[in-house]
């Protein structure tokens, strides 16, 4: 019995002491590297940094605001992309299909931009919501951000075939392809916070 005691009393020892090697490790981890390891979760992890680094500061470790502020970045850079794209109607020599595509996806680009919009308001107003109440927010974000991913692709869609090759093209492809990675991206980092926080949630119930 004794031994019994001792072995139990020295697990409890052993756990404590990694509890406490975990926290001091998460207490004293740079805000950068959490990104770094955050990002891995995406598709395009090295532009996921590039794109986060430099709020860390506002980032911290949590995993609310790195969702935040992805789709805040995916936002700005549709909202720009999208002016990008309207300048493109107005290129010299431009051919019927060409300023046909570029209309459509100014289309796309602004329906992108509604539905970011309407995630980052709604991410920013869930507050502490919990159980049931968290999934329906939740849920609305996932699906606005996938249907803002969709516009993105079906705007590059529309310069499909060579065609359409060119300098339009060309100059479309690169801008929304970019903004195309950068929504995937925050896609993943909110489908990231998202099961976190139910796991984390099951681990409370008792």
């Amino acid at each position: 019995m004794a031994r019994v005691c001792l072995f139990f009393l020295v697990l409890c020892f052993v756990l404590y002491m990694a509890g406490m090697a975990e926290s001091t490790v998460a207490r004293h981890s740079k805000p950068t590297d959490f990104i770094h390891a955050s990002c891995r979760a995406t598709r395009y992890p090295a532009l996921c940094v590039q794109c986060l680094s430099q709020y860390a500061s506002a980032i911290k470790q949590s995993d609310r605001q790195l969702a935040q502020t992805a789709l805040s970045v995916s936002l700005a850079r549709v909202r720009s992309s999208a002016a990008y794209v309207a300048k493109m109607t107005k290129v010299r020599g431009i051919k019927g299909k060409e300023y046909q595509a570029v209309k459509d996806c100014i289309e796309n680009m602004g329906d992108s931009v509604d539905r970011l919009s309407q995630s980052v308001r709604e991410l920013g107003h869930m507050g502490r919501a919990v159980g049931q109440d968290f999934m329906w927010h939740m849920s609305n974000v996932q699906t606005w951000v996938s249907a803002a991913l969709t516009d993105e692709n079906t705007c590059l869609d529309g310069f499909d075939g060579h065609a359409m090759d060119g300098n339009v093209k060309a100059a479309v492809n690169r801008r929304v392809t970019n903004v195309a990675q950068v929504t995937s991206n925050a896609l993943a980092l909110v489908n990231r916070f998202a099961s976190k926080h139910q796991a984390t949630t099951a681990l409370e119930k008792p």
